[in-house]
């Protein structure tokens, strides 16, 4: 194993997953519906502490491991979660209530991110979180960059889609998709940029234009 690749193992199996984040990826892992590592999960549980979000979308609900992240980070926020599945989002329903969050600050949303989205207020969300349909990650992130505020962040997690990302040899069509989206958004001046290599990837994009 390679210093690299230990220093990752290491950085993921430091973190110490709130229990009923670790039961609805168990879930996730059952259902076979894939969701942020550990230490995506704590990174984005700081994002959300550190902007004091009381607004959160989340595109892409599974069962629920990345709202649950979130809340853990801002226990105050509203969090409006978007997915095609509604038997995912029903269990997504279950661990909110086991992890006691209120009922009135989780909204779930069964439907078609680009058909719900555009109907959502611009500019006014703190987070925006990304993490379905990787092929249409591109449109996504528009959407949301539209959606939060001015210092707003939107996060996109599989931001290195598998390890694929960082192989030019590799070249379907959500690898490709998210090499360009990492292109555009790292010579774009109206976002400041991060790429973190926590689980296979995480992208934070704040929002600079007024």
């Amino acid at each position: 194993m390679s210093d690299k690749v230990a220093s990752w193992k290491f950085a993921e199996e430091l973190v110490t997953e709130p229990a009923v984040a670790a039961h609805a990826r168990q879930a996730s892992l059952e259902l076979g519906i894939d969701t942020v590592s550990p230490a995506t999960g704590a990174q984005i549980a700081l994002v959300a502490a550190a902007s004091s979000a009381r607004t959160i979308i989340e595109i892409g609900t599974g069962v629920g491991v990345s709202g649950l992240w979130m809340l853990h980070g801002a226990p105050e926020a509203t969090l409006t979660s978007i997915d095609i599945e509604a038997d995912h989002q029903q269990t997504a329903r279950g661990f909110f209530s086991e992890a006691e969050v209120p009922a009135n600050r989780v909204r779930l949303i069964t439907g078609r991110a680009r058909d719900v989205l555009p109907r959502m207020n611009e500019q006014s969300y703190d987070i925006v979180l990304v993490d379905a349909d990787p092929q249409s990650v591109i449109e996504y992130v528009e959407h949301g960059l539209h959606l939060v505020r001015p210092g707003g962040t939107v996060l996109v997690p599989h931001a290195l889609w598998r390890d694929r990302v960082a192989d030019p040899a590799k070249r379907d069509d959500t690898t490709t998709a998210f090499r360009a989206l990492l292109k555009e958004t790292s010579e774009s001046t109206a976002v400041l940029s991060a790429l973190t290599p926590v689980g296979d990837g995480l992208l934070q994009l704040t929002r600079l234009d007024a």
